[in-house]
């Protein structure tokens, strides 16, 4: 990257009192846009260029490898999957810490519709998310005084949508390398399209990206279809929650006083627990990596985040065939759905997966 961190100051000092105007405009604290604003430009102080990283005697081995097949990733990416060809990956950062950012989720504590905030870039998301493990958790403590189920998820990588040059991140090196690149793949998709308030959508497509970049990815360096047992495992969890989550919206929309609700929720939850011990016993071969899930607290807001990931992945994965595999057509395709209001927009998706 060629701005200095001189000129990038004076960008960033110009740009944050507009934005920090923009988001202020409504009900929001001025603490918590603070937070964000002081926590992006830190990320940003820290990125340095990859080449200069690798070429850094006190880089080591590991990093070095790590960033070279990131970089060649990054390459097919553009080149190939025709995701924007810019300063995004090419730089990295080094945060010292597990997390860039810990996501807030909130619900009532009868009903799975969250508690949703609203940015002039990003449109409405379910969670608030802070730069600070403690202040997620005292933001937390403070919605369950009023009573909301609470969730509080660590994440290892987020996308600017192109408004920044997004570095590698120290939290994502630590992956293989088959997902390091996936999660280039991902989070580019997101800056090649958007669309402000539909969540489903946007994860949707970038996740069809990630899947179907990676396969493209390995048959291009010579390797075979990835077979996942891992994978499959997760969408046997995954399925697990989505029918729980199922269950419990059929709960709180019922005729049970809010007494009953209560009781039938906790049920609910060891239903859960229940169904995932067996599945587990069956054909998991010992695998345990969702017990600390599994059997932490539980509560409504801990479901939201699943199936925003894949809901519509199958009907951008038929949209794919019905253009031939080309890229650029594929995502002239995807900017049409993209313009259509919401629910025609969700009309079309069904209509591409009942025609699978």
């Amino acid at each position: 990257m060629r701005c200095s961190r001189r000129a990038l100051d004076c960008v960033f000092r110009r740009f944050v009192p507009v934005a920090l105007g923009l988001l202020l405009s409504g009900c929001s604290s001025v603490a918590y846009y603070g937070q964000l604003a002081e926590g992006q430009w830190q990320l940003l102080w820290a990125r340095q260029p990859v080449e200069r990283v690798i070429a850094d005697p006190a880089t080591t081995p590991q990093l070095r490898q790590r960033l070279a097949f990131a970089e060649q990733a990054r390459v097919f990416a553009s080149e190939q999957l025709k995701l924007p060809d810019n300063h995004s990956y090419r730089l990295y950062a080094d945060l010292g810490r597990p997390y860039v950012v810990w996501n807030v989720f909130a619900t009532p504590e009868l009903s799975l519709q969250p508690v949703t905030h609203c940015f002039p870039i990003a449109g409405c998301v379910a969670y608030r998310g802070y730069y600070q493990q403690g202040a997620a958790r005292g933001a937390a403590a403070l919605m369950r005084q009023d009573g909301l189920d609470v969730y509080v998820g660590g994440v290892e990588a987020y996308s600017t949508l192109g408004w920044f040059d997004d570095p590698i991140l120290s939290t994502m090196v630590g992956w293989g390398d088959e997902r390091l690149a996936t999660v280039i793949f991902h989070e580019l998709a997101h800056q090649r399209f958007y669309v402000q308030d539909d969540t489903e959508f946007n994860e949707s497509f970038a996740s069809f990206v990630e899947q179907e970049g990676t396969r493209q990815w390995r048959a291009a360096r010579g390797l075979a279809a990835l077979e996942d047992v891992g994978a499959a495992q997760r969408e046997q969890f995954i399925r697990l929650v989505l029918a729980s989550r199922e269950r419990l919206q059929a709960i709180y929309a019922g005729p049970l006083d809010d007494a009953g609700k209560r009781v039938a929720k906790q049920a609910e939850f060891e239903r859960l627990r229940r169904e995932y011990r067996e599945v587990q016993a069956w054909d998991w071969a010992g695998d345990r990596r969702f017990d600390a899930w599994v059997y932490g607290p539980m509560n409504n807001a801990k479901l939201l985040p699943f199936g925003l990931y894949d809901q519509w992945v199958p009907a951008f994965s038929q949209l794919f065939k019905e253009v031939g595999g080309d890229w650029l057509r594929f995502y002239q395709r995807v900017e049409a759905l993209g313009r259509l209001p919401i629910e025609a927009r969700k009309a079309a998706l069904a209509r591409l997966m009942a025609s699978l």
